[in-house]
């Protein structure tokens, strides 16, 4: 919702820049979306190391 009022007060204020965003914003998110992907596999392998790191611990407690 917050990007749709800033793209309205752009659309206002500056209309060529609006629909430059509007063209653009997909494509941005979509060369973006292999390093999201990436990040969420990194993050899994991350907290995948940590278990295992403290399994010990936790089967002593």
């Amino acid at each position: 919702m917050t990007k749709f009022l800033l793209w309205i007060i752009v659309l206002i204020f500056c209309w060529p820049l609006a629909i430059i965003a509007l063209i653009i914003y997909p494509l941005v998110w979509l060369i973006l979306l292999p390093f999201r992907i990436l990040g969420i596999a990194v993050d899994g392998i991350l907290d995948l190391i940590t278990a295992i790191i403290k399994l010990p611990s936790k089967i002593i407690s």
